[in-house]
């Protein structure tokens, strides 16, 4: 029988330090040609969105889909895993928490294979829900002392703030201003719905990573063109899911400032097969679009988890 896992049950099993190698590990599996990754499509009416999301990983024998609706301002998840051994339908996870992880997991990995080994300030754009896990993933691969936050809501950021630094154990402050956000900091990184670039790419100090996983739709922008001339490596999750999504590019390929062959896949990073930073002083951005497969490996993961901690329940089907 197939398993249904709750947000409660999936926040329960899963951890941060689980979400980062299960992302490093498939990133890997995909530039190795083995993982394959169906960029998100999209159904829209007047009321509500359906995005679609697909995905193999043959590592852990899954195969699957998230689907993911927007209506009304609320979103609901639900990711599918198949068993690719005989086709069964393996489980069921509700997909909020799980997404908020991966998706950090995502910039962690980037970071750890981006930023300077002696980053220890982070800037952050944004203090909603997945604000959450991009500071916890960066603070897992490097030694953070200080982060500063910058949103629009004071009372909601100093909220934020409090219970970040209680969670993570360490400073996590509300910025004064968007320049303060980025001046001082060894890493920036955006997590908004924005449709303009959040800040000046001139306020980047040498040896900055920027991790820009908001702006996954054509429509979206929070890193300006300053910040991508002055990049030394730029680096997408898959270019496939970027040359559709990615609207902090578009302007510069647009104007033939940049090329798709100038964009290296994070997977190719971690495998060698693409340079990352080179230098002390480059100044590098990851792109973070999300991919299926990302969730896809985590959800097979979670799965022989909840049966061995007795969490989920059975579904009469996928047999």
């Amino acid at each position: 029988m197939a398993r249904f896992l709750t947000e409660d049950d999936v926040g329960r099993l899963l951890t941060m330090p689980m979400a980062l190698d299960a992302v490093e590990a498939v990133m890997a599996e995909m530039a190795d040609g083995a993982a394959q990754n169906i960029p998100r499509e999209r159904l829209r009416t007047p009321g509500t969105t359906q995005h679609l999301l697909q995905g193999l990983v043959p590592s852990e024998q899954a195969v699957g889909y998230k689907v993911y609706t927007i209506s009304q301002g609320v979103v609901r998840f639900l990711l599918h895993v198949y068993d690719t051994t005989d086709g069964h339908l393996a489980g069921i996870l509700q997909a909020q928490t799980l997404g908020m992880m991966r998706t950090g997991a995502a910039s962690g990995v980037a970071t750890r294979h981006l930023a300077r080994a002696d980053a220890a300030v982070l800037g952050v754009f944004g203090s909603g829900r997945q604000a959450v896990g991009q500071i916890e993933a960066v603070c897992h691969v490097r030694s953070i002392r200080e982060v500063k936050v910058h949103a629009r809501d004071p009372r909601k950021l100093a909220a934020f703030c409090d219970a970040m630094s209680r969670r993570v154990g360490i400073r996590v402050r509300p910025a004064e201003s968007a320049e303060d956000t980025v001046r001082g900091s060894d890493i920036v990184t955006t997590i908004t719905t924005s449709d303009v670039p959040v800040f000046d790419g001139a306020w980047l100090a040498p040896g900055t990573h920027v991790n820009a996983a908001g702006a996954n739709m054509l429509s979206k922008r929070e890193v300006d063109e300053t910040t991508l001339q002055r990049c030394n490596a730029i680096v997408v999750d898959g270019r496939a899911v970027a040359q559709k999504e990615c609207g902090d590019l578009l302007p510069l390929l647009e104007k033939g400032r940049l090329g798709w062959g100038d964009i290296h896949e994070l997977g190719e990073v971690i495998t060698g097969r693409r340079p990352g930073r080179r230098d002390a002083d480059d100044i590098t951005c990851f792109e973070s679009l999300g991919l299926a497969i990302q969730d896809i490996i985590v959800g097979a993961r979670l799965l022989p988890l909840a049966h061995t901690q007795g969490l989920g329940t059975d579904l009469p089907v996928g047999i």
